[in-house]
């Protein structure tokens, strides 16, 4: 059965952190990477960390390198994501998702079949 179930948003300050969770299923956890995308009111869905099951391999938007860190727990079948430095144009629901192909990741929405169901991240004062 193929699950993804994200955790860990919330309100915060601008400059604090967060770190969210994605939890799936072993199967995808073993041989497929984790994308985590976020989309904000009124846009698209925005590629934001990338992380490969092979290697641990990682990739990040320009937008948020040097504060977010993608990680995975291979024991809990579980990804990380944490958020420091956040800023108001961070807000959006974060979701993450499986791609297509095993051991593969783009930052392209299409290209992923399996989402969770998102997590809200509000960055404000």
């Amino acid at each position: 059965q193929v699950q993804l179930v994200e955790s860990g948003g919330g309100l915060v300050q601008p400059g604090g952190s967060l770190r969210l969770s994605c939890a799936a299923s072993r199967i995808i956890h073993e041989y497929y990477a984790i994308g985590w995308f976020r989309q904000a009111p009124g846009k698209g869905r925005e590629g934001v960390a990338f992380i490969s099951s092979a290697d641990g391999s990682t990739q990040y938007a320009d937008s948020v390198k040097g504060r977010f860190t993608i990680s995975r727990d291979n024991a809990k079948n579980t990804v990380f994501l944490q958020l420091n430095s956040l800023r108001p144009e961070d807000t959006a629901v974060y979701y993450c998702a499986k791609p297509r192909v095993p051991n593969w990741y783009s930052p392209t929405p299409g290209m992923y079949d399996y989402w969770g169901q998102g997590t809200q991240v509000t960055v404000s004062s």
